[in-house]
């Protein structure tokens, strides 16, 4: 009885995640926030004897869960980010300037304020640092209302190769980007923190963690997704033998053996495969950035994501009503406030200040397009799996209030940006017009 009622929750629940996005597009809510509703109503069902939504008590899968499903959406992001990242171009890094200032201020200056403020509140400064390293990627999971749509896939014909496709919504593509590049960039901290709780001070491993886990280790994630990603796009699109192209058979499954190459390549040779694999799919779309080819891997990869997300959404607010959420105090309440509505929204504004120069794509933005991306960094899946892969592999102290703050964080993030994206991208897009026509009038 028991494995049957399952089938129905999860057959009801893939019904709700097909029809939901077009449902609530106008409405001040979200996919993910019905999922987790569902979830929390699935929990509250009597539950064979012994069984428990912990994730503690299920590690292995919860870390194995979220890994899988990160991995999918970083593929689909750069599958989907159209904007070309050509490394010997001073253009096209400047056309990435948001996405650099989100990284190397914005994300930074996170870690730090959430750091000094769960020490402040009396954590261990090893589970502090990891509580803040786990919070600071965005998510490319639940992200998906504010971030680009999907590759393009025909432009005009009268365009050269290097500027025929591109990104013209600079808040989607600043948000898709930070997603898609901050999954593995938050690896170096939380390695930090595992080294903290096991070897005691950064005066035993702080010049080994600053040359091998935030340098080495990313320069082999990067040089591994270009490698990979370039080998790959001479195998689907420019073999000598046209019936052996993968892009002219059309055949998407190509993406999903992608990912498992290129992240297990990577983490074999010791670098970050989170990294690595948004890498190879960028690499991937120089080969021949407008074919339809990428059409149909995104299409895939995003619905395996669907199906990977869902699951993931309904075993957390099933754990929310079965005492994840238990051990969550007023100083998780306070840390989440702070990170959602002070030190997110504040560190992003700060580094995204610049002049507004409309001649110059993507230098800057105008002030509504930077309260938008400021304040939209959802918190989400790629937290889940820090706090697991962190916990198996040293002991914090306080990993039960870990694992309920992480939970809440999320929780709150679905709800409070769920919430409002609607009417603020619906208000965004009324800026911009006003913002067009003043430009037309003067």
């Amino acid at each position: 009885m028991a494995i049957d009622l399952v089938w129905i929750v999860l057959g009801f629940a893939l019904l709700l995640a097909v029809f939901l996005p077009t449902a609530v597009e106008r409405f001040p809510l979200s996919t993910p926030m019905v999922l987790l509703g569902v979830g929390a109503i699935v929990g509250l069902a009597p539950m064979p004897k012994g069984f428990t939504f912990s994730p503690q008590e299920h590690e292995a899968f919860v870390l194995h869960a979220s890994e899988a499903t990160v991995l999918v959406a970083l593929m689909g992001v750069g599958l989907a980010l159209d904007r070309p990242m050509r490394l010997r171009s001073l253009t096209s890094w400047r056309a990435w300037a948001p996405t650099w200032r989100l990284l190397a201020i914005a994300m930074p200056l996170g870690i730090v304020g959430v750091s000094l403020l769960g020490w402040t509140l009396g954590l261990a400064a090893p589970t502090a640092l990891l509580l803040a390293a786990a919070l600071a990627p965005t998510d490319p999971v639940l992200a998906s209302d504010v971030q680009v749509e999907g590759p393009q896939t025909e432009a005009p014909q009268e365009m050269t190769q290097e500027t025929e496709i591109d990104e013209s919504d600079e808040v989607r593509f600043a948000l898709t980007s930070e997603a898609g590049l901050n999954d593995g960039l938050a690896f170096p901290f939380v390695y930090a923190a595992i080294l903290w709780a096991s070897e005691g001070s950064p005066s035993h491993w702080g010049w080994k963690w600053l040359a091998w886990e935030l340098v080495g280790k990313v320069a082999l994630g990067v040089a591994v997704g270009l490698v990979v990603g370039w080998v790959l796009g001479k195998l689907f699109f420019r073999l000598p033998a046209k019936k052996y192209r993968l892009a002219d058979a059309g055949e998407p499954l190509a993406a999903l053996a992608a990912i498992m190459c290129s992240y297990g390549l990577t983490e074999l040779a010791g670098g970050y495969g989170f990294l690595a694999v948004f890498v190879t799919a960028m690499a991937m779309r120089q080969a021949e950035r407008g074919h339809r080819y990428y059409a149909d891997m995104h299409a895939f990869i995003e619905r395996l994501e669907q199906i990977l997300t869902l699951v993931m959404l309904l075993l957390l607010g099933a754990a929310a009503t079965n005492g994840v959420l238990s051990h969550a105090d007023w100083r998780s309440a306070v840390i989440v406030a702070a990170l959602i509505l002070v030190i997110r929204p504040g560190g992003a504004w700060l580094s995204l200040l610049g002049r507004r120069d409309d001649t110059a794509k993507a230098v800057g933005l105008t002030t509504g397009e930077r309260w938008i991306t400021s304040f939209y960094g959802v918190r989400g899946i790629g937290s889940i799996f820090y706090i697991a892969y962190a916990t198996g592999h040293a002991d914090f102290a306080g990993s039960d209030w870990l694992w309920s703050t992480i939970a809440f964080a999320i929780i709150v993030s679905v709800v409070v940006h769920g919430s409002t994206v609607t009417p603020a991208m619906n208000w965004l897009e009324r800026h911009r017009t006003n913002h067009r026509r003043a430009l037309a009038d003067a």
